[in-house]
């Protein structure tokens, strides 16, 4: 990973990504401007999809995420953060993660860069990542058609081999775990570490995980869920 002060804070971008990289490729209006902007996704605040220059990148599409704060301290601030060292920001955090996890192969987004704007003793962050083609998070998935028992097995095997490298999600849910034809990521590691694997935090995670899926069958009966699909995912957990 490399480094790029700016007027305002620092780049932290990896290696194959390009040099010229600057603060606006994280803003929208930068990527409105080049007409760049393929789509987004709508949760509590807006994901932007952009199509970067293909000379650079490649035929890729990006992912742009701002960082926001949630639950109690989300009424103090939107989007400012105590600033206490480049390395500890969320958006540095988060992608010294990815490019850990997915320089070892693991089924995670590939990193791009990361954005951090101090103003005093606060700093707002941005990040890119390359958007993973063709998938759909399970929700959209469920929504439309059920999974075999079969891919319920590979799932629980795949969060396993994370769980197994002592990978900790700190929101693991169904929105945030991506299907392709053949093959399952888990993204946003946002809060995410390495920890020592225990039983403890792996079961806290997999129970936050099933506490979304009947969140989410709450919301939509129709949800291509039932708890012998979740027995199925253990079953693949226990057996990877």
């Amino acid at each position: 990973m490399q480094i790029k002060q700016t007027s305002s804070g620092a780049i932290a971008f990896c290696d194959t990504t390009p040099s010229s990289i600057s603060t606006q490729w994280f803003t929208y209006d930068y990527w409105q401007k080049l007409s760049a902007i393929t789509g987004s996704s709508k949760g509590r605040y807006t994901t932007w999809f952009v199509k970067p220059d293909t000379a650079e990148t490649g035929e890729r599409e990006w992912v742009l995420r701002h960082y926001y704060r949630g639950g109690l301290m989300e009424k103090l601030s939107k989007d400012a953060y105590l600033y206490t060292g480049l390395k500890h920001t969320r958006a540095v955090a988060e992608l010294s993660l990815l490019e850990l996890l997915y320089g070892e192969g693991f089924e995670v987004p590939k990193p791009i860069a990361a954005n951090v704007e101090r103003s005093g003793l606060y700093y707002r962050a941005d990040i890119i990542i390359e958007r993973v083609e063709g998938a759909q998070d399970l929700v959209a998935k469920l929504g439309k058609s059920p999974m075999s028992e079969i891919q319920w097995q590979q799932l629980g095997a795949c969060i396993a081999k994370f769980h197994r490298r002592g990978v900790y999600h700190a929101d693991l849910n169904a929105k945030n775990i991506l299907i392709t034809d053949d093959k399952f990521y888990l993204i946003d590691f946002d809060r995410g570490e390495i920890r020592t694997p225990s039983p403890k935090w792996q079961g806290a995670n997999l129970e936050r995980l099933l506490r979304s899926f009947r969140k989410e069958l709450a919301k939509l009966p129709t949800l291509a869920f039932s708890e012998s699909n979740w027995q199925s995912l253990m079953q693949g957990y226990a057996n990877p």
